[in-house]
C-alpha cells in the first residue's frame, strides 16, 4: 500500500520504517491528540448546525397557541389521526423525521458526513421559509414534514459526525458541548414565541416570525462548511487513506503548534473489523454480533425515551394550561423553564467523560420520573418552574448521554445508517405520541399523562440498565469488537 508523503518524510528521517497507513492507525491518530483550540473548534461548528436545528425541531409547542389563534389549527384533534389540530402538526414533523433518519441514514455514509452536513441543513431551511407563508391546515404540515426529512438527516449526520472526529477522552464532553450549544435554542425559541406570538408586527402573525428568524441559519452554513475537514476515519474506511492522512497531518499540525510541545505517540492501532461493503449487505451486518443486541436495545430505547422527551418539551404550554394558567402566562413559564435546557449539557462538560454513559441515562431517566409526577400535582407557580427545569435538566443530560452511546456503538462503514435506523424508531414513536398525550391529557388531565411519561421512563431504564455495553474511554474500534 503506497504511502503519503508525510509518511515518507517520516521514513527518511528515521532508521526504522513507519507503520503502514491503515484505517487502525488513522484512528489511533486521531484519539491521542490533545484537547486544543482546535479540536474544540470543530466540535462547536458542528454544535452550531445543531442549534439551528433544535430550535427548528423545537418550537412546535411554543408556536402551536398561535396557530390556535390564528385560526389554521385547532387545540383539539378530531378522531386519531385528525389533521387540523396541533397534534397533527407535530406529528407531520415526527413523520417526516422518521423518514429522513430511517431513509436517508445511509446518506451520510454513502457521501461523507461534510456533504450531508451541509445540504440537509439548507434542505430544512428551504421548507421553514415556505411554510411559514402557508394558510391551511393541509399546507403548514405538508411542509412541516419536508422540514423533518431534512432534520432527521441532520441529527443522524451531526452524531456520526461528532464521534468521528472527537479523540476518545473527550468524546463524552464533545456530545456534551453540542448540546449545550444546541440547547441555546430552546430558551432563544421560547423568548421569541413569548414576544411574538401573542401579536403580529407589521400585520404578520407572531408565529410566522418565529419560524422565519430560525431559518437564518443558512447564512451560516457556508461558513460552517468551510472551516470542517470530512471524516479521517470515514476516508478511512472508504479506502482513501491518503486523503485521510493529508486531513490527520494537517489537523496534527495545528494542534501541536497549539499544544506547545510533540503530541504523544498513538497507541497500537485497533483493528478495524469492519470493511467498505461493496455487496449492499449493511443493513444485514447491523443485524450480526453484537450489533443485533445492540440494534434491538436501542429500539427499544428510542421508542421509549421520546414519550418522556418530547411529551414534556413539545406539550409544556399546552400542559401549563391545563393547569390553569393563562396563554400569554404559560408561555412566560415556558421560556423561563427553557433557560434550563443548556444547563444540563453545560454540567456535562464537566462530569460526562467521567460517568459511564449507561449510568446517566438510567439515572436521568429516574429523576423525569420524579419531576414529572410532582410536577402534575401542583398548580403553585413557582413549584411547576422548579419541577419543569428538573424535567429540563434531566431530560438534556439523558440527551447528550444517549446520543454519544448509540453513535459508539457501530462500527464506522455502517456508523451512520445504524444510527439513522435505531435513531428513527424514536421519530415513529412520536408520530403516535403527539396523538396519544392528547388523547390522555383529554380524559386523564396532566396527571395521567405524567404516568403515562413514567411507565415509559421505567422501560427506559430497563432496556439500558440491563442490555447495554459500557463504552467510556475506549476507542470506536474497540467498542465496535
Amino acid at each position: 500500500m503506497a504511502t503519503s508523503p508525510a509518511a515518507q518524510s517520516r521514513r527518511a528521517s528515521a532508521d526504522t520504517a513507519p507503520p503502514a497507513l491503515s484505517a487502525g492507525l488513522i484512528s489511533a491518530r486521531l484519539d491521542r491528540l490533545p484537547a486544543t483550540r482546535t479540536v474544540w473548534t470543530l466540535v462547536v461548528l458542528l454544535s452550531l448546525g445543531f442549534f439551528f436545528e433544535l430550535y427548528d425541531l423545537l418550537y412546535s409547542g411554543y408556536v402551536a397557541p398561535g396557530l390556535v389563534r390564528s385560526g389554521i389549527l385547532t387545540p383539539a384533534t378530531n378522531g386519531f389521526f385528525g389533521m387540523t389540530g396541533v397534534a397533527s402538526f407535530i406529528a407531520s414533523l415526527f413523520a417526516g423525521l422518521f423518514i429522513g433518519t430511517v431513509a436517508c441514514g445511509w446518506l451520510a455514509d454513502r457521501f461523507g458526513r461534510r456533504a450531508v452536513f451541509t445540504y440537509s441543513l439548507l434542505w430544512y431551511t428551504a421548507a421553514n421559509v415556505v411554510m411559514a407563508f402557508q394558510e391551511t391546515a393541509t399546507g403548514l404540515n405538508c411542509w412541516r414534514f419536508m422540514a423533518g426529512v431534512g432534520i432527521g438527516v441532520e441529527l443522524v449526520t451531526i452524531g456520526t459526525y461528532i464521534s468521528e472526529l472527537a479523540p476518545k477522552h473527550i468524546r463524552g464532553r464533545a456530545f456534551a458541548c453540542e448540546q449545550a450549544v444546541g440547547f441555546m435554542a430552546v430558551p432563544v425559541v421560547a423568548f421569541l414565541a413569548y414576544l411574538l406570538v401573542p401579536r403580529a408586527p407589521f400585520g404578520i402573525d407572531g408565529w410566522r416570525w418565529v419560524v422565519v428568524i430560525g431559518a437564518h441559519g443558512a447564512l451560516f452554513v457556508w461558513w460552517i462548511r468551510r472551516r470542517l475537514p470530512e471524516s479521517p476515519r470515514w476516508l478511512a474506511q472508504k479506502g482513501r487513506l491518503d486523503e485521510a492522512d493529508r486531513v490527520m497531518s494537517a489537523l496534527e499540525a495545528q494542534v501541536e503548534r497549539e499544544y506547545g510541545k510533540p503530541l504523544p505517540p498513538p497507541a497500537e492501532p485497533e483493528p478495524v473489523r469492519d470493511v467498505e461493503d461493496t455487496q449492499g449487505g449493511a443493513f444485514a451486518r447491523m443485524w450480526q454480533p453484537p450489533y443485533g443486541k445492540r440494534a434491538t436495545m436501542m429500539i427499544i430505547f428510542n421508542v421509549f425515551q421520546t414519550v418522556g422527551f418530547y411529551g414534556f418539551a413539545n406539550w409544556v404550554p399546552t400542559l401549563l394550561v391545563k393547569q390553569g394558567i393563562t396563554v400569554t402566562s404559560s408561555l412566560m413559564y415556558s421560556s423561563i423553564i427553557a433557560i434550563a435546557a443548556p444547563i444540563g449539557p453545560m454540567i456535562g462538560l464537566a462530569i460526562a467523560d467521567k460517568i459511564e454513559r449507561k449510568t446517566a441515562i438510567v439515572a436521568m431517566a429516574a429523576a423525569n420520573i420524579v419531576c414529572g409526577l410532582l410536577f402534575s400535582q401542583s398548580s403553585n407557580a413557582a413549584f411547576l418552574i422548579a419541577m419543569g427545569v428538573g424535567l429540563t435538566l434531566s431530560s438534556n443530560i439523558m440527551s447528550y448521554s444517549f446520543h454519544a452511546y448509540q453513535a459508539e456503538l457501530f462500527p464506522t462503514s455502517i456508523r451512520a445508517r445504524a444510527v439513522g435506523f435505531v435513531y428513527s424508531w424514536s421519530r415513529f414513536s412520536a408520530i403516535f405520541t403527539s396523538f396519544i398525550i392528547a388523547g390522555v391529557l383529554k380524559g386523564f388531565g396532566t396527571t395521567g399523562v405524567f404516568v403515562f411519561i413514567a411507565l415509559a421512563m421505567l422501560i427506559v431504564m430497563a432496556a439500558i440498565g440491563l442490555m447495554g455495553p459500557r463504552t467510556r474511554d475506549m476507542a470506536l474500534e474497540k467498542i465496535s469488537h
